[in-house]
């Protein structure tokens, strides 16, 4: 390898891996806000709500997020609205992340005692009480090895955005190649950030679940 090429775009490469990690976490955070919400509809009793729930985790889950992204881009322009390359990036890939959260969340949900469903409304709590102060905190809990690799799944997936103009580490490592025809160098460096970003997280992730595990 050209070491002046490396010198040159590491610096590039290394700022768009940051890029990358902020697309990840706001992604993941705004689809945990709406796993929660859908995890809890599909939960409730009413059927509707539920069938909604249900709608949104079969079609997201089912169809590929590179189809998903080429909607909000590509697709919703035709009906007049038109999203620039980071807000379809991160609607896309929330939406996406949503679904899979929903699961995960509920299924920490169903795997916390029915005893203590029973117990709080006992003591007088509220459906929405009770999954905030009792359901919800134990269930972040046993959720945490699901939730890492929901993240690192969606950190890996961030690859995906470059395919609408969205300047990522892919992104960047493609518009290296393009201006000097040497693939070796930008894709292989994207390739060991990818590979320190998601080791880095998986070591964070594990940390966490051993320091909050319930025993």
């Amino acid at each position: 390898m050209d070491t002046k090429i490396l010198s040159d775009i590491i610096p590039i490469l290394g700022k768009a891996s940051i890029m990358t990690v902020e697309l990840t976490v706001i992604s993941v955070f705004l689809g945990t806000v709406i796993g929660i919400v859908v995890a809890l509809l599909k939960l409730s009793k009413n059927k509707v709500l539920c069938g909604i729930a249900s709608f949104y985790t079969w079609i997201i889950r089912g169809t590929p997020m590179l189809l998903q992204l080429f909607f909000f881009y590509f697709g919703l322009p035709y009906v007049g609205i038109k999203l620039d390359p980071m807000p379809a990036a991160i609607i896309g890939l929330s939406i996406n992340s949503g679904a899979y959260m929903a699961e995960i969340i509920r299924g920490g949900i169903i795997s916390i005692d029915k005893g203590q469903f029973e117990a709080c409304k006992a003591l007088g709590f509220s459906y929405m009480q009770t999954m905030k102060r009792v359901i919800l905190p134990q269930t972040f809990k046993v959720i945490i090895p699901p939730v890492g690799n929901e993240f690192i799944t969606i950190l890996k997936d961030t690859s995906l955005v470059s395919t609408i103009a969205m300047t990522e580490l892919m992104r960047s490592a493609q518009q290296i190649y393009a201006a000097n025809f040497r693939p070796m160098e930008p894709f292989f460096i994207a390739g060991c950030l990818y590979l320190i970003m998601t080791t880095v997280f998986t070591v964070v992730f594990s940390f966490y679940e051993k320091k909050l595990s319930v025993y």
